[in-house]
């Protein structure tokens, strides 16, 4: 009676997963007009930041790379914050019971927190290094 039960679930599974495939294969399309003006919109304003930056910079290889390492400095500080929230709560809540817990909460918050200093921190010495360094 276990073998039908089993071999009825994984049919009905199967037939499922065909059918949702089926479904999403038939939509043709995928974003509405709204949708893509807003997309072309947010290209062509990270086009002109990039412009901009390899005007500034006087060249495209640095200009590339500063807005590169923008882009990592705003998108750092969440994942930062993300890595050193669980850090604590390994620390604080799981590490009460378990030392070796507790130790890897640490080596979290200290990791993400340094990763979070450098993000910050490498754009800043990037504009330094190429507006005194190159002469």
């Amino acid at each position: 009676m276990k073998k039908i039960a089993i071999i009825s679930i994984i049919v009905m599974l199967i037939f499922g997963f065909f059918a949702n495939t089926v479904k999403a294969a038939e939509q043709t399309q995928v974003i509405d007009e709204k949708t893509e003006s807003q997309l072309i919109e947010i290209k062509e304003n990270q086009a002109k930041t990039l412009e901009d930056y390899k005007q500034k910079y006087g060249s495209d290889s640095y200009g590339v790379v500063a807005y590169i390492l923008h882009l990592i400095q705003i998108y750092s500080i969440p994942f930062c914050f993300l890595g050193l929230a669980i850090g604590a709560m390994r620390k604080y809540v799981l590490g009460i019971r378990r030392l070796d817990t507790l130790e890897k909460g640490m080596a979290l918050m200290v990791a993400f927190s340094v990763i979070l200093i450098i993000c910050q921190i490498l754009p800043l010495a990037f504009a330094v290094f190429i507006r005194f360094g190159r002469g």
